[in-house]
């Protein structure tokens, strides 16, 4: 099993509710009810519904108030990615290996940078060949409209002062991408959420003017289960989606 990032020993259960953002329900396979700790601070509209079937993680730190962390759930036949922190994780690794789609020949990898005028932390940072820094934005989007996968699925200022901040790089001399981390495998375009949050849209039109590079990157999610009932996940990228604006 090949991937980026692997996750081993992951146990199923279905979902019962999901509620005050970070809290999910779920009912394991011999009918304990557990409470999961959920990352995604989104509405995470169109990821799932009560009853689908997800993969969660036991906490390394027996004494961590939940011992559980909710990250994919399976919709349809589509598992989708939603804990936040992967598609970051995925990314910097994918970096370290210089496999992103669209954006080859980094090195000196470092995440978590602190940059910009407005106190942001870059995801990933890196050097290309010519020695020029690459200042790349990871975010993870989840929300499908038909064949399109959409981000935000809600307003978010923060993503905009993000946007900002990466044309600001660029017009600083230096490169800037922000990658769509596409956290499901049934969409086949990508575009902003224009009608959750037009403010960022406008903001992401203005950055990809600007110079930004924008890679709404699909992500691949191999999940199989285990002789012993355990499952497993495996994090690949899978190529570029086109961005079709409405």
């Amino acid at each position: 099993m090949k991937g980026l990032v692997l996750k081993a020993g992951l146990i199923p259960g279905r979902i019962l509710r999901r509620y005050k953002r970070f809290l999910a329900d779920v009912e394991l396979g011999d009918g304990a009810i557990v409470t999961a700790h959920c990352t995604n601070t989104g509405t995470m509209a169109t990821c799932w519904e009560p009853g689908d079937r997800v993969l969660l993680e036991r906490a390394a730190n027996p004494d961590r108030k939940l011992p559980f962390t909710w990250l994919a759930c399976e919709r349809a036949g589509t598992w989708i990615g939603v804990d936040t922190g992967m598609p970051n994780r995925v990314m910097a690794e994918a970096a370290r290996r210089d496999v992103i789609p669209g954006l080859s020949g980094l090195r000196d990898i470092r995440t978590e940078v602190r940059y910009g005028r407005e106190n942001s932390r870059i995801d990933v940072l890196a050097l290309d060949a010519a020695g020029g820094q690459v200042f790349i934005e990871v975010k993870n989007a989840t929300l499908r409209d038909g064949d399109r996968i959409l981000f935000p699925d809600a307003v978010s200022t923060r993503g905009a002062k993000h946007l900002r901040e990466l044309a600001g790089m660029v017009n600083a001399g230096h490169r800037a991408a922000l990658v769509f981390f596409i956290h499901r495998s049934d969409g086949a375009a990508f575009d902003a959420a224009r009608g959750v949050d037009p403010a960022y849209a406008a903001e992401l039109d203005r950055a990809a003017e600007a110079g930004v590079v924008i890679l709404p990157i699909q992500a691949a999610l191999d999940a199989r289960e285990g002789s012993d009932g355990a499952w497993s996940l495996a994090w690949s990228l899978a190529g570029l989606l086109p961005w079709k604006r409405a």
